[in-house]
């Protein structure tokens, strides 16, 4: 049979962990959790000291993010949240950085979004 795949984001990697147990009784092919940042410089870093004008750019201050280049201080910038601009995520995605990737068999897949949705996932 034909596989699918599912991309579901969570709140908690316990939130994924809990639905990856519920999977495991379908026939799964493949599936990991992880976690995901918008900051391309990885984990977030303490930010340099304000105070003293120690400042390396304005997205390093409002998102304590480590920015190790040019095109990643644009992108990091352009971040709606780096501005405080942003409406505070009217779509639901708010806070959601857990990813649980499944590939599955195609028979199974209605079941598997289910299992997911009732785990507290987003698809």
């Amino acid at each position: 049979m034909a596989e699918k795949n599912i991309l579901a984001y969570f709140k908690s990697p316990e939130e994924a962990q809990h639905a990856a147990r519920k999977l495991q009784s379908l026939r799964v092919a493949d599936m990991s959790i992880d976690r995901f940042s918008a900051d391309p410089g990885g984990e977030l870093n303490d930010p340099m000291n304000p105070l003293t004008g120690n400042i390396a750019s304005l997205t390093t201050l409002t998102l304590n993010a480590d920015i190790s280049g040019p095109g990643a201080g644009i992108l990091g910038a352009a971040d709606p949240s780096a501005s405080g601009m942003s409406s505070g995520g009217e779509d639901g995605t708010e806070g959601r950085d857990i990813l649980l990737t499944v590939v599955l068999d195609e028979g199974v897949f209605p079941q598997a979004m289910r299992l997911i949705e009732e785990s507290g996932g987003m698809i």
